[in-house]
């Protein structure tokens, strides 16, 4: 049998087992660091500073875009090019990055990327002072370069640190700091935008001291077991894994990237409406409203994250009560519009919680559907799926919104529903970890 084909769980999906008749080995034990797999607070904080840094990188810049455009005289359009080129940058580059990781370490990969990260933010601010917008649109590129050595990575360390409960409970934390960040940064943006609007990209590079300092002293990675995959080989263990594995691990990216298209794209559209009257709410105000369906997505994510314990039967439960919560959420929102806010923001944070249950069991399947040696390739491809759902929400929203507001919640939620279908169909997690 291939090593691709060994796992370190003992959870089986119904369209494996129809394929690999050999299935009745026994697997081999998680390949984790010596010292046991609870894990301490310590690393704890520095795998979440991680996400943490990286989903700053837009969300703080959602709510001062309305100024990007008045003090650039840029288009609502090229406006959101600044969150779309960030994103699209990152996820072409995350799959390299991924290689990377598993050829060489992942802290190899995480701290020069942290430091590219703040650089190209002083630049951004810089961009900002000359009234360029070519110069910000070359930092964002820049930084998102930065970015795909950032989280992807770090999902990929949590992997590599923890077994069992404790390793969903790891991605469960860096899902929920991911959540964090878009509940902190329209608020932190908003603030620093009373300062001067391109405050927040002068902000970057303080985040990402702070989580290169936690990463280096805070992150023991474990030593490499074997030698480092030369890439033909790789490429091809790769490759048996998407062939052996692919009718529910593509399926599973597809779900993670939709969960984050519509996540930006409706934050998108909720800072835009949000200014225009009969509402008129600017400033910390409108982040403060922004944060309301994040905050709902954070505590559901952290929540699943450290109650799931690996259990196949529960995650899938949750995954597909999420996407039902998105689908009916988004779909009763078609029939409100512009009738009451409160309602809007009440079934956007459903939305959100949606999401919140379908993330951490995502992650956690993917994480673990491989041996140390392919993880960082496979979460990558999966957070570079992740990105352009985030490059495409923006525009996409924006071009929806020029032909109506009902053409938004109308194609979301058919999305919605047809990634339930897809996720009830052919990803069906069975068992529990030994």
């Amino acid at each position: 049998m291939e090593k691709t084909r060994t796992r370190k769980l003992n959870i089986t999906f119904e369209s494996d087992l129809d394929s690999a008749p050999a299935r009745k080995q026994k697997t081999k034990p998680a390949d984790k660091q010596s010292g046991g797999s609870k894990g301490k607070l310590s690393e704890f904080i520095a795998l979440a500073s991680v996400p943490l840094v990286l989903v700053l990188g837009n969300s703080m810049l959602v709510p001062i875009l309305p100024d990007m455009q008045e003090k650039l005289g840029i288009s609502k359009f090229q406006s959101s090019l600044v969150i779309t080129l960030f994103s699209v940058t990152a996820g072409l580059i995350i799959p390299v990055s991924g290689y990377l990781s598993d050829r060489f370490s992942r802290k190899a990969i995480i701290i020069p990327s942290l430091i590219i990260y703040g650089a190209a933010g002083v630049l951004a601010g810089f961009g900002a002072i000359w009234n360029s917008y070519t110069v910000i649109i070359i930092a964002r590129a820049i930084q998102g370069l930065g970015a795909a050595g950032t989280a992807p990575i770090a999902m990929a360390l949590a992997g590599d640190l923890y077994s069992g409960a404790t390793e969903s409970k790891a991605l469960g934390l860096t899902e929920a700091s991911n959540g964090t960040g878009k509940v902190v940064s329209p608020i932190l943006g908003s603030l620093l935008a009373l300062l001067v609007w391109y405050a927040a990209f002068f902000a970057f590079p303080v985040f990402c001291l702070l989580a290169l300092l936690a990463v280096m002293f805070m992150l023991k990675e474990p030593e490499k077991k074997q030698p480092a995959p030369k890439l033909k080989p790789y490429l091809k263990s790769i490759g048996t894994i998407l062939k052996e594995k692919g009718r529910w691990l593509i399926t599973s990216f597809f779900a993670g990237s939709l969960a984050l298209f519509i996540l930006f794209g409706v934050l998108f559209y909720l800072s835009d409406i949000l200014e225009e009257p009969p509402y008129s709410i600017e400033g910390v105000k409108k982040g403060l409203v922004l944060a309301i369906p994040l905050l709902g997505q954070v505590i559901t994510a952290y929540t699943t994250g450290a109650l799931i314990k690996k259990n196949g039967t529960v995650m899938r439960w949750l995954m597909n009560i999420g996407l039902a919560l998105m689908t009916v959420a988004l779909g009763i929102c078609i029939g409100i519009l512009g009738k009451n806010l409160y309602l809007l923001i009440g079934l956007l944070t459903l939305s959100s919680i949606g999401t919140g249950l379908l993330l951490p069991c995502l992650n956690t399947m993917i994480t673990g559907a491989v041996e140390k040696q392919q993880r960082g390739m496979i979460t990558s491809i999966y957070n570079s799926l992740r990105f352009l759902g985030v490059a495409f929400g923006p525009p996409l929203f924006s071009w929806m919104m020029d032909i109506s507001h009902a053409t938004v919640f109308i194609t979301v939620t058919a999305l919605s529903f047809i990634t339930l279908g897809l996720v009830f169909f052919l990803i069906k997690p069975k068992g529990k970890i030994n």
